[in-house]
C-alpha cells in the first residue's frame, strides 16, 4: 500500500493537473476559434500552434533537475549513479513519439473542424470523445468500471447528446451546407482519434520499461508536442502557409498586435491542456481525464455565449446540469473507493495497473 504522504503527494499533482486541464480545455477552444472568426485562415498554422508552446516544458524540467541535484548532494547515502538530465529510454521514447504523431494529425483534424464550426456546436461534438475514450480504455489497459464510472460516462455523454439536438441556425452566416458538414465530419473523427490518444498515452506508461514519475511524464509531453509539432509544420511547409501569414497580420480583425498575442496565447493555452491531460493519466486515469474534459463542454458553451453572444437556450442548461451531475457522481464513487481502501488495504492490489505507478 502506498504511504501515506505519497498518496497525499498524488491528490495534489492531480488537483493540480486538473485545474491545468480545465483551463486548457475551456481555453483552447474559445482561443482557436478567436484566430478564424477575425480573419485568420491557416489550419495547418492552427493546428501547429497546439503544440508549439512544448519549449515551456524546459522550465519545470530544468526546476525539476536542480532540485535532483540538491538531493544528490545533501544526501547522506553513497550513490556514484550519475544523474542524468534525460530520464526517457528508447521503447518510452518510440510509444510518445508515435503518439506525437497521431496527435498532429488529431490537432488538425480538430482545427479545420473550428474553422467551420461554432464554438458550441464543436465542443459537443468533441465531447462524444468520453464514449470513445471508455472504449478504448477498456481494450488497451483493461479499465476497470464501478456502478459511479458508468452512470458518469452516461449521464455526460447525454448531455452532449441533448445539445446536438439543437443545432438548427447554428450553421455561420455565408458557409455552404457542404462546408459545415466537412466541419462537422472532421471534428467528429478528432473526437474519436482523442478518444484513442488518452488511453493510448496511459498504455505507454505500463509498457515504456521503466518507472513512471512526474518528471519522465514531462519528458513524454515534450516529445509528443515536438513530434506533433514536426507533422504540423510539414503540413504548412507542403500548403505554402508560411507565405499566407505574413498577409494575414495586417488584415486580421483585432489588428496585428493583437494578431500575434492570438498566437502566442494559442500556444501556451493548448500547451497547459495537453500538459494537465498526463499529469491527470499519471495520477488517476484516461478515464477520468475524458470525464473532466466532458465536463468542460457545458461550460465552454458558457464562456461562448458571453465573448462570442452565441444563444444559450434550455438544452445548453440541461446539458450543463447533466455534466456536473455525472462529475459528481464519477468523484462520489472515487470517494467510496477511497473510503474502502483504508478500511481494507488488501483492495489497492484490485486497482488498475496506472494505480501503481511511481510517484513523482
Amino acid at each position: 500500500m502506498e504511504p501515506k504522504h505519497d498518496r497525499t503527494m498524488k491528490r495534489i499533482f492531480l488537483i493540480i493537473n486538473c485545474i491545468l486541464l480545465a483551463t486548457g480545455a475551456t481555453g483552447g477552444p474559445l482561443i482557436i476559434r478567436l484566430y478564424f472568426i477575425h480573419g485568420g485562415n491557416s489550419v495547418w498554422l492552427s493546428s501547429f500552434l497546439q503544440g508549439a508552446g512544448f519549449p515551456i516544458i524546459l522550465i519545470p524540467l530544468s526546476i525539476s533537475y536542480i532540485i535532483r541535484r540538491r538531493r544528490r548532494i545533501n544526501s547522506t547515502h553513497d550513490d556514484n549513479t550519475k544523474l542524468k538530465m534525460i530520464n526517457m529510454k528508447l521503447p518510452l521514447f518510440l510509444y510518445s513519439s508515435i503518439i506525437g504523431v497521431i496527435t498532429g494529425l488529431d490537432n488538425y483534424l480538430y482545427s479545420y473542424g473550428v474553422s467551420r464550426l461554432p464554438v458550441s456546436t464543436a465542443a459537443l461534438i468533441v465531447a462524444s470523445q468520453l464514449a470513445f475514450t471508455a472504449i478504448f480504455a477498456f481494450f488497451l489497459v483493461k479499465q476497470k468500471f464501478t456502478s459511479y464510472s458508468v452512470n458518469a460516462i452516461v449521464l455526460l455523454t447525454l448531455g452532449a447528446g441533448i445539445l446536438a439536438l439543437h443545432t438548427d441556425g447554428d450553421r455561420p452566416n455565408g458557409e455552404s451546407s457542404k462546408t459545415y458538414v466537412m466541419g462537422f465530419v472532421f471534428t467528429l473523427v478528432a473526437a474519436v482519434v482523442y478518444g484513442f490518444i488518452l488511453p493510448l498515452v496511459e498504455f505507454s506508461y505500463s509498457k515504456g520499461k521503466q518507472a513512471i514519475t512526474y518528471t519522465l511524464v514531462l519528458e513524454i509531453q515534450l516529445v509528443m508536442c515536438f513530434f506533433a509539432s514536426l507533422f504540423c509544420l510539414i503540413g504548412m511547409i507542403i500548403s505554402k502557409d508560411f507565405q499566407s501569414i505574413s498577409r494575414e497580420k495586417w488584415h486580421y480583425g483585432l489588428g496585428e498586435a493583437s494578431y500575434y498575442v492570438v498566437l502566442v496565447g494559442s500556444a501556451i493555452i493548448w500547451q497547459i491542456n495537453f500538459l494537465g491531460a498526463v499529469g491527470v493519466i499519471f495520477c488517476s486515469s484516461s478515464l477520468l481525464c475524458g470525464v473532466l474534459i466532458a465536463l468542460m463542454v457545458p461550460i465552454t458553451q458558457v464562456l461562448a455565449v458571453i465573448f462570442y453572444k452565441e444563444k444559450f437556450n434550455a438544452e445548453k442548461g440541461v446539458s450543463l446540469v447533466l455534466s456536473i451531475w455525472g462529475f459528481v457522481s464519477y468523484f462520489y464513487g472515487e470517494f467510496k473507493q477511497a473510503k474502502k481502501m483504508m478500511k481494507n488495504p488488501t483492495l489497492v492490489d484490485e486497482l488498475p495497473q496506472n494505480q501503481s505507478i511511481t510517484n513523482p
